[in-house]
């Protein structure tokens, strides 16, 4: 089967498609032949093994695996021991904080955080809501618990947690303020904001107005620039790790009414993934929420989706097609 792997980390020239062997499912596993995937952020980081944490996960001098971690697509076949799933069944999910995604084939336990798909999305739209609407879900439900009223600032709105951010932040009955450049002020708009920030034209953090939260989908900001847009008891929330979030998390927690916050969603036993899955697809059959998809790659261009991953300008999601 084709899969991309790398040998040392770096830009994506260090990307290739290669033939691997398939793989077998063992007595708990589901076989996927996945039909779609996506890049993003996370991706590239992975890619260049920055910032260092990510080695802990994917190998400390290079890349230990197929790259890639949600995937939409069907199931195959399954193990002896599997009753969760069937063959033919469309399914989503992620291998997260594990790898694979990236190629024709995975095998994921039937226990691992893996749903069936929504009836109503294509295998690129489902795939979307792996990477960014189950990020979106673990800060704003788990992290943040927001409430109906509250008030939320989300920095990135245009991008693919963005995009799922506005959309649940405008389910769960918050007052949305979303930040995007000029291109994007009316799809974040048509998302449920209430009102839409021109970051090309406005910071802000300069504006005098107070959030119960700020959530930093992007990783552009930071909570000594936040601080003082929130309201006492807010929460500063980003997706992207660093010292200097790590340690303000600590100081935060122990002094003050204000918090930093980093979650690594990756990591949520995969019971909370999937509780987390099957809510989305409640969601987004009711019509509620819906993958917005910037660019389509094949695999074979999955060098060229890191180009334009990392010039930092996409809107929503770009997906990796295999079918």
């Amino acid at each position: 089967m084709k899969a991309v792997v790398a040998t040392k980390y770096g830009s994506p020239d260090v990307l290739r498609v290669t033939e691997v062997a398939k793989p077998t499912p063992k007595n708990n596993e589901v076989l996927i032949r996945i039909a779609a995937t996506t890049v993003g952020p996370s991706d590239s980081a992975f890619r260049r093994g920055k910032p260092f944490v990510v080695r802990f996960f994917s190998g400390l001098t290079k890349p230990n695996s197929i790259l890639g971690d949600v995937l939409a697509g069907e199931v195959e076949a399954v193990g002896s021991d599997v009753t969760r799933f069937g063959e033919g069944d469309r399914v989503f999910g992620t291998a997260a904080p594990d790898s694979g995604a990236h190629a024709e084939y995975i095998c994921l336990p039937e226990d691992g955080a893996l749903a069936v798909m929504p009836s109503n999305m294509s295998d690129s739209e489902a795939a979307a809501v792996c990477d960014g609407a189950l990020t979106a879900m673990g800060f704003l439900r788990d992290t943040a618990d927001i409430q109906r009223g509250q008030s939320i600032l989300i920095n990135g709105a245009s991008g693919s947690i963005g995009t799922f951010a506005v959309q649940l932040a405008n389910h769960f009955g918050a007052e949305i303020t979303g930040v995007c450049s000029t291109k994007n002020v009316d799809l974040v708009k048509s998302l449920g904001a209430d009102t839409v920030i021109d970051y090309t034209q406005t910071n802000f953090t300069t504006l005098g107005k107070e959030y119960d939260i700020i959530f930093d989908t992007v990783g552009k900001s930071s909570y000594s620039r936040c601080e003082d847009s929130l309201k006492r008891g807010g929460i500063y929330m980003t997706t992207v790790p660093s010292p200097a979030i790590l340690f303000q998390m600590g100081w935060t927690k122990l002094s003050g009414s204000k918090r930093a916050v980093f979650t690594a969603t990756g990591l949520k036993s995969p019971e909370e993934k999937v509780a987390h899955l099957q809510s989305l697809r409640k969601l987004i059959e009711a019509e509620e929420i819906h993958s917005v998809i910037d660019r389509r790659y094949s695999l074979d261009e999955i060098a060229d989706a890191h180009r334009y991953v990392d010039t930092g300008h996409k809107t929503g999601n770009v997906v990796i097609t295999l079918s």
